[in-house]
């Protein structure tokens, strides 16, 4: 569920940030709403045409009369038929664009969301209120606004002509009709508040079914399938049960609806009937007026249909309002047109926390272009955290990261992260080809560029024994790999893009130390003439570094050489005893 610290607007405004959507193809609706009300105009036609032809058949019956009577029946269907045709075809192809348009622009929204978004919220309730959410706020755009407007034109013209025919018989026939109101204020109500609770089990069913199939290797290695089969019937029951909740309410709407409808038909029946017998209305005008009264039928009953949609829409828009609320936390806030950098890094005094916990503490070095950084550090002394900052990926403090002498907050983030190439401790590949994963950053790369890459990262012997070389899809998130292969893919990615700085966290922790070994070497030449930050909790990847820093609850507690740290005979000369300790024993 996304957090509670974001806030709903009122229920009733949710649906305005359609708007602007809605004023995108204002003409197409103008011709769509002219449509209908032709639509309804010819449709009201029909029956006073067959009013004025039982009033005639009433002095005279002829073939002549019946065939031009039918005739004009069937002329005014055929053209009631046309014009319900460009209704629905402009008005739902309407609601189609609009859907489009929203699905887009909800997805750059989600681009542009910082990671902490992501963090906070589960990605089951994005995808939800992405697809499900979705389709209940096109059927506003849709059915909603044509049956709204298709309603209102065939009450007022229904109602007028009622009126016209018998003033005293269309009140008493209209009067059960005002209770709607009252049914649909009340209905409405409870079907938001409903869809509401539905849509958010639906979000929590859609996590836990996602992250059951991501995790299914983890799933089955702990046996723990029938666990989560009763975990997931127990949130499908709930939302069957939040489902039916709303199905009792529809069914007790809809039937009101249709017994109010009767009370007029009774109406019509008890008192038309009368006025007909006593010679005070012709039996044309009591046909007419049946088929009038009808004709209010589907209006009435399409209301409650669509409250019912338009309920669903609201509640489903404000979800999605969530979304298009958040605001990323990392901007470009200057004016600057840096469109080049060098590489030369300095951080001053970093302090970061994150939630209220601190981790970094008055960090400061300097790299100056060109050369090699390498940190190391127990898992939670904050290696990962300061290289996320490097990239922006959160808020920089103020004055604490400069790159070529300029704030890191004032260069601009396309410029930033075009120069940097990133390989996360955490390794994502998508379910493309291996050719597609290492060429993501550079689409337009020729393949001779992307099996230069292959080789250096030395994922070129692996690709060759692969059924499709490099046309091999891996599947999703790589599942088809290994953990090795799938990280040396992905510094075949941050290779190809030829970054200015290149920054590898803990990016061969999965491959043993001999193809380690071949890495680097295939590195070294990579390292000329750019800016290198290497984390890893291996000395062998670090130890060619310029620079070490050895990072301890977040402060730097050494820096030097590997061979200065050597002497110091500290954290990092223990480390590294340890390491040659194991390598001797022949463990990993």
């Amino acid at each position: 569920m996304l957090s509670k610290s974001l806030r709903l607007d009122p229920r009733k405004r949710q649906l305005f940030t359609l708007i602007p959507y809605l004023k995108k193809y204002q003409a197409k609706l103008i011709i769509g709403a002219t449509m209908v009300l032709l639509t309804n105009i010819v449709a009201v036609v029909s029956p006073w045409i067959l009013r004025n032809a039982i009033d005639r058949l009433y002095l005279d019956i002829s073939r002549d009369i019946l065939l031009y009577y039918a005739s004009l029946l069937i002329a005014a269907s055929a053209v009631e038929g046309l014009f319900r045709f460009l209704m629905r075809r402009i008005l739902i192809g309407v609601s189609r664009n609009i859907e489009y348009d929203l699905r887009n622009d909800l997805f750059s929204h989600l681009l542009s969301l910082s990671p902490s978004f992501y963090q906070r919220n589960p990605t089951g309730d994005i995808m939800s209120r992405a697809t499900n959410d979705l389709s209940a706020v096109r059927m506003v755009l849709g059915p909603g606004i044509m049956y709204s407007i298709n309603t209102l034109f065939t009450a007022v013209l229904t109602i007028s002509i009622l009126v016209t025919l018998n003033l005293q018989l269309a009140i008493l026939t209209l009067l059960p009709l005002l209770a709607v109101s009252v049914c649909v204020k009340y209905f409405g109500n409870q079907i938001h508040q409903r869809f509401e609770r539905i849509q958010e089990q639906f979000a929590t069913l859609t996590t836990l079914a996602q992250e059951n199939v991501s995790g299914i290797r983890v799933v089955k290695a702990y046996n723990q399938e029938e666990a989560f089969i009763g975990r997931f019937q127990e949130a499908n029951q709930d939302y069957v049960d939040r489902s039916l909740s709303l199905v009792r309410v529809w069914g007790v709407f809809n039937p009101l609806l249709t017994f109010l409808l009767g009370l007029s038909s009774v109406g019509l029946l008890w008192y038309g009937g009368r006025q007909v017998i006593q010679g005070s209305m012709t039996v044309g005008d009591f046909v007419a007026f049946m088929a009038y009264l009808s004709m209010l039928t589907w209006p009435t009953i399409a209301l409650g249909w669509v409250i019912n949609i338009f309920e669903r829409g609201s509640a489903s828009m404000g979800r999605m309002n969530q979304i298009f609320q958040s605001r990323p936390e990392i901007r470009d806030e200057s004016s600057s047109t840096l469109s080049t950098l060098e590489g030369h890094i300095q951080v001053k005094n970093l302090t970061f926390s994150y939630n209220g916990a601190p981790v970094l503490k008055n960090v400061s070095f300097e790299i100056p272009a060109g050369q090699t950084l390498a940190i190391v550090g127990r898992t939670g002394s904050g290696k990962s955290t300061l290289v996320n900052l490097l990239c922006r990926l959160y808020q920089v403090p103020e004055a604490g990261i400069f790159i070529d002498g300029s704030d890191i907050n004032n260069i601009p983030l396309e410029t930033l992260r075009t120069h940097i190439g990133y390989v996360p401790q955490e390794t994502f590949l998508f379910s493309e080809t291996v050719q597609q994963n290492i060429a993501f950053g550079r689409p337009e790369a020729s393949l001779q560029s992307i099996q230069e890459s292959a080789k250096i990262s030395n994922i070129w012997p692996d690709i060759q024994e692969f059924p499709r070389k490099f046309e091999t899809f891996v599947g999703e998130r790589g599942i088809t790999l290994s953990g090795g292969q799938k990280q040396r893919i992905a510094i075949s990615r941050a290779l190809l893009v030829n970054p200015r700085i290149l920054i590898l966290d803990d990016a061969l922790s999965s491959v043993d130390t001999d193809t380690e070994e071949k890495i680097l070497q295939g590195l070294a030449g990579e390292f000329t003439n750019r800016t290198v930050i290497l984390i890893s909790h291996r000395i062998s990847t670090v130890k060619m570094a310029d620079q070490i820093l050895v990072l301890e609850k977040g402060e730097i507690v050494e820096r030097g050489t590997h061979d200065e740290l050597l002497k110091t005979e500290g954290h990092y000369a223990t480390l590294y005893e340890r390491q040659l300790l194991k390598k001797e024993l022949g463990v990993e």
